[in-house]
């Protein structure tokens, strides 16, 4: 016994087919650039972190032996070891500081608000590189600032990029670069309260500070948590910054000073891309258990 579609069904079929065709109009471009910039080359970094090429019998599959060295890798957890080092002070600080300045422009009792936000975001609009060319001016000890001041005060002031200090210093640089992008994430969170809110705090007789422990600081967790996420995530990406001082410091600013680094100068100078593409892969899974350990705390305590 065969069916036959009616004319309607014909119909609402062929408006289906068409809305689909045309979604993908729309998408494949983003689906096309996806799959060439992102995957592809995800795709590819592990298949090369299973080879290695071997002077006797060129490029051999080796299974997770790449694996097996990064893991006992000294260089690569000395390198994890220092960002992590520059994360727990540097991100606590920026979120600190990006936090009090958006309370402040919030409060409404802030003169030249405007100005003053402006002057906060400013750094986020100078390239990375560019900013750690500008530190780096300040911090040299023998043509920068902190060089002239020693030469002015006749006493030797401490070494910004010497091997105690070179971590606030890098960390210094990321937070004055990050510390405007993170406020405006906190004043687009404050603009969603309600009003209703804050006539209800005034007639209840609350005062500022009670208002911002019960009202703003609890609206604001879901940012918090996305900022100190994207604040992790970049902390492991570090490379511009250390890359750029390198020169100024070559003894305390190695070739391995940060994972990224690290990944650099085995692939493009040591000529290793095996090994280059099994220490991103590690870093990358990391940086991804790190990302989703502080997205899972964040929605445990919104609970």
């Amino acid at each position: 016994m065969t069916t036959t579609l009616t004319p309607s069904r014909r119909t609402g079929r062929g408006r289906r087919g068409v809305r689909g065709q045309v979604g993908w109009v729309f998408v494949g471009p983003f689906v096309a650039i996806f799959l060439l910039v992102l995957i592809a080359p995800l795709v590819y970094a592990i298949w090369l972190s299973f080879f290695q090429d071997r002077l006797i019998g060129g490029v051999s599959f080796v299974g997770i032996a790449n694996f097996v060295d990064a893991f006992t890798d000294g260089q690569l957890w000395s390198a994890i070891g220092r960002v992590m080092r520059i994360m727990a002070v540097q991100v606590p600080v920026m979120l600190l500081l990006a936090l009090f300045c958006a309370l402040a422009i919030d409060s409404a009792r802030l003169a030249w608000a405007p100005f003053f936000r402006l002057m906060v975001f400013l750094p986020y609009a100078v390239p990375g590189v560019v900013a750690a060319l500008m530190w780096g001016y300040i911090y040299g000890p023998r043509f920068g600032l902190v060089g002239d001041v020693s030469s002015f005060l006749g006493i030797p002031l401490p070494d910004p990029l010497g091997p105690d200090f070179v971590l606030l210093a890098i960390g210094n640089i990321s937070t004055w670069l990050f510390t405007g992008y993170n406020m405006l994430v906190y004043i687009s969170a404050l603009k969603t309260i309600p009003t209703d809110l804050y006539e209800a705090a005034e007639l209840d007789g609350a005062g500022p500070f009670r208002v911002i422990r019960s009202i703003k600081l609890p609206a604001l967790r879901p940012a918090i948590t996305i900022t100190v996420m994207f604040s992790v995530i970049g902390s492991f990406q570090l490379f511009n910054e250390p890359n750029i001082l390198r020169p100024l410091s070559p003894n305390v600013i190695t070739s391995d000073f940060t994972p990224n680094m690290y990944a650099y100068t085995l692939s493009f100078a040591g000529g290793q891309y095996n090994s280059a593409a099994t220490v991103a892969i590690v870093v990358g899974v990391l940086t991804m258990i790190a990302a989703y350990a502080v997205q899972f705390i964040g929605a445990r305590r919104e609970r």
